[in-house]
């Protein structure tokens, strides 16, 4: 993975994971990373782990300043920015006749605001340099819908409508790549508070989930591409599940 040592690589949503496991894997192939969640005792332990050519930065990704201070932190440590994933996200699903106002905002806020602050903060660097790479995770839900997704599924519908839209503003300048995850292993549902949902789920009974280190895998693979090459989507689900 000769393309992938010494690049900087900011990761939000990096406590736990799916991008604690890819903070893992691109530190093996000399990375230099920068990991950035609410959870500061994770983010330290994981900084621990991997060593000198990581740091982190305790960021809330709703509030725009914190993600600011992130991409300058990152740049005042490694001098550059050279890919941003915007993996934050949350899924405390539920009917709409169940009124979860609040549970709405706090999706749209991470799962959308969160994607915007980042390319907000990082794009003006990566256009004056030349180059650069944005990252964002969508969901098997910013392709279809399910009952209770609605607000999940509309925040990851905008994360595809928002990545391919900066995919053509900036074709030949950066590149962009969405990544649509099915069903995964991961905290991700942990803050589900619907009855309904969880009656759902019971009567689902159990299905096929991927390991998070296959969405690393994937997300690594489209980092180590040439500098010509850019894989603007990938979608990965488990080959036993409908989700």
């Amino acid at each position: 993975m000769e393309n992938i040592k010494d690049k900087v690589i900011v990761i939000t949503g990096a406590s736990s994971g799916m991008g604690a496991i890819t903070a893992h894997k691109l530190a093996t192939f000399g990375a230099k990373i920068v990991l950035a969640a609410r959870r500061q005792d994770k983010l330290e332990a994981l900084v621990n782990e991997l060593g000198e050519s990581v740091m982190f930065v305790k960021t809330d990704v709703t509030v725009r300043s914190e993600v600011d201070h992130l991409i300058a932190e990152a740049i005042k440590k490694f001098g550059k920015v050279d890919v941003l994933w915007n993996n934050a996200g949350i899924m405390p699903v539920s009917f709409f006749e169940e009124g979860k106002v609040e549970e709405w905002d706090k999706m749209i806020d991470v799962n959308i605001k969160g994607v915007l602050y980042g390319i907000n903060a990082v794009l003006p660097h990566m256009l004056e340099r030349g180059t650069g790479h944005i990252l964002a995770t969508s969901s098997i839900a910013g392709k279809r819908i399910f009952q209770s997704s609605g607000v999940y599924s509309g925040t990851k519908f905008a994360v595809r409508a928002i990545m391919e839209t900066l995919r053509d503003e900036t074709a030949g300048k950066i590149k962009t790549t969405t990544i649509y995850p099915g069903a995964v292993t991961t905290e991700l549902g942990h803050d589900i508070t619907s009855p309904k949902v969880a009656q759902m789920a019971e009567a689902m009974g159990t299905y096929d989930r991927l390991d998070a280190a296959a969405i690393a895998d994937a997300v690594i693979y489209a980092i180590s591409q040439p500098g010509n090459v850019a894989v603007n989507d990938i979608t990965i689900r488990p080959l036993g599940s409908f989700i």
